[in-house]
């Protein structure tokens, strides 16, 4: 279950109706949802989206979106920091960015034009679409670990515009969830 902060407003927000009620007052649609059958986590690629087939094909007829593919991110892939460094400062993209998350956890933070940042913080089952041109960043959660069914119009429109605004740099790259233990003092 996702959680979402507004760090700039001291609320966070843990009920799967309010984050989705709050997401959509601001253009991100935000579910969860479950595979029809059981897929282990270590599940070829393929067997992924296959458990998942049905609410691609959703997401697809919905979005205009083209092909499908999953992302499976470990502290054992190569160059995991250049790839973590391509997508922790705020950007933007030429199209949605979409993500179903199938194994392990993740911190969005968006920055919209007329409120203040939020993180949310997404785990297996949530369902995530930040559309084409809003201002985000993302990190991994202290395990280093995500695995999701990510969708695309066109993979081409997926590189990141970043804004150089400095504006990510004042948002701690942390997750709050269940696992999250915050460090002692003293």
């Amino acid at each position: 279950m996702a959680l979402l902060r507004i760090p700039g407003e001291d609320r966070t927000l843990s009920d799967p109706d309010a984050i989705a009620t709050y997401l959509s007052q601001r253009g991100i649609a935000y579910e969860q949802w479950t595979a029809r059958s059981a897929v282990p986590a270590s599940a070829p690629a393929a067997d992924v989206l296959a458990a998942y087939a049905s609410k691609i094909d959703e997401l697809k007829a919905l979005g205009g979106y083209v092909t499908a593919d999953v992302i499976d991110v470990s502290p054992a892939t190569p160059g995991l920091d250049g790839m973590l460094a391509r997508f922790n400062s705020e950007h933007w993209h030429d199209e949605d960015e979409v993500r179903l998350i199938v194994e392990g956890r993740g911190l969005f933070h968006i920055h919209p034009p007329d409120g203040p940042v939020f993180a949310i913080e997404v785990e297996a089952g949530d369902l995530i679409r930040v559309p084409k041109g809003t201002r985000h960043w993302f990190d991994l959660c202290a395990d280093r670990r995500i695995r999701a069914i990510r969708l695309f119009q066109d993979t081409s429109g997926w590189t990141p515009h970043y804004t150089n605004s400095g504006v990510d740099r004042g948002f701690q790259p942390v997750c709050f969830g269940p696992a999250y233990v915050a460090p002692t003092v003293g």
